[in-house]
């Protein structure tokens, strides 16, 4: 779940009225003939936007809810809209402008303080995005959102010990918020807490057991501890969701290879052979996978693991 953005969501409220009849070019001509007959209707302009926003046209829209905000100087939802438009076109100044003016009229509104926060993020301005971002929670301590971008930004400055406390604030709130359970596995495995990554990786598991990046993850953490069982059944979960993984195929081939160097009759040279051939099928210049090849093409003659596993 995503920061939430009004425009998209008012948008979807209006644009309801109109599946009738789908044509945009079509609602756009009714929407100018409303507007040419009474241009004070502040609705029509705002419905002209929200139809250029549909389509993704945010120079277009500009216009339309610039005129909104002329007729309705206190419409907050407009200047908030203003922002977002401002914010798709890479004005990142003139979009905290009209964040502000929106924030102006509805000091207690999260949704704005958290687009201000995240415009701050965009600028390089670090401590006052964090400012914001508690700023919205100090609002609304129980909302999940705005503390979990905080976590994130703390995360993506190393800051370890403050993004874990915001997640775990979230996962108070919200134990099944998937998108914090794995962001913590993440963040114990820098750490190096492999069990603790391992548990937030199940726990993902277990709200959704078609996770792919869950399964290959945690393949790649047993992979680390030489549970190679483990990871062998990880990694083939992963590929029965999706067989095109070509990394996967590559890891899973180096731990048949390194299981059948210490038991040669328990796995078949061809096998492991298929396997990479599939790997250069999907990728020809995958110098690892041509390097396995090389060595299986010489007899099975043995290599030393951390140069396979490199």
């Amino acid at each position: 779940m995503g920061r939430k953005i009004l425009a998209e969501k008012r948008f979807k409220e209006r644009y309801q009225n109109n599946r009738s009849k789908p044509n945009s070019d079509y609602i756009i001509k009714v929407y100018e003939k409303s507007k040419r007959q009474n241009s004070k209707i502040s609705d029509v302009y705002a419905n002209l936007g929200f139809t250029c926003l549909k389509n993704e046209n945010y120079v277009e829209a500009l216009p339309y809810f610039q005129k909104v905000t002329d007729l309705e100087p206190n419409n907050q939802e407009a200047f908030n809209i203003l922002g977002y438009i401002y914010e798709r076109i890479n004005r990142f100044g003139s979009a905290k402008q009209k964040y502000e003016q929106a924030l102006k009229l509805n000091p207690e509104n999260i949704e704005v303080i958290m687009n201000i926060a995240h415009i701050l993020e965009l600028e390089g301005n670090y401590h006052g995005a964090v400012a914001y971002y508690k700023k919205a929670i100090e609002r609304k301590p129980d909302a999940i959102i705005p503390r979990f971008y905080l976590a994130v930004l703390y995360d993506l400055h190393d800051m370890f010990d403050e993004a874990l406390e915001e997640y775990k604030g979230v996962l108070e709130r919200e134990p099944d918020y998937t998108k914090a359970l794995f962001n913590v596995g993440n963040l114990y495995l820098q750490l190096g807490d492999y069990q603790k990554s391992i548990y937030s990786l199940k726990k993902i598991l277990e709200l959704n057991p078609n996770n792919i990046e869950a399964w290959n993850n945690l393949g790649s953490i047993y992979l680390d501890l030489e549970n190679y069982e483990e990871a062998t059944v990880a990694f083939q979960r992963a590929l029965s969701l999706n067989p095109f993984q070509e990394e996967i195929h590559l890891n899973l081939a180096r731990i048949q290879y390194f299981r059948y160097c210490l038991n040669p009759k328990g796995f078949k040279k061809e096998e492991i052979t298929q396997r990479l051939d599939f790997v250069m099928s999907m990728n020809p210049e995958n110098k690892k996978g041509q390097k396995l090849l090389n060595v299986l093409a010489k007899n099975g003659k043995k290599i030393q693991r951390n140069k396979l596993f490199c």
